[in-house]
């Protein structure tokens, strides 16, 4: 009977040690985690389409192919991507220099727009 007694009281000496701990961990964490400033969302690739229908298209015409004021014809353009970058930023014969407008990752989106003319018509 003793020996039940010993087990029955060092049961109930484990159950009150080993009760939970006080908040002060989890709390401080939680704190910690909400006071974190979250990082800045990614800024947004730039939209080459609106930036074209917004800039080129007078001389360009909406599909690349309208050649006003002697506007060369973006569907047969055989330019890659980086030299329609350079003509973008530099300009060529009456095509205007762009690179004081526009920032070098408009200029890219631009460039890779105009690949996509003529493409889907």
């Amino acid at each position: 009977m003793k020996k039940l007694l010993f087990f029955a009281a060092l049961a109930i000496f484990v159950v009150a040690c080993g009760g939970p701990e006080s908040g002060t961990d989890s709390e401080s964490s939680e704190t910690t985690a909400s006071t974190t400033p979250a990082a800045p969302p990614p800024a947004a690739a730039p939209d080459g389409e609106k930036i074209y229908k917004t800039n080129c298209i007078a001389c360009h015409g909406l599909y690349g192919d309208m050649g006003a004021s002697g506007a060369f014809n973006l569907q047969e353009s055989e330019l890659t991507v980086d030299q329609r970058v350079e003509v973008i930023t530099n300009g060529r014969n009456a095509m205007a220099a762009w690179g004081s407008l526009l920032k070098p990752e408009e200029i890219k989106a631009v460039a890779e727009y105009t690949m996509t003319l003529g493409k889907d018509q």
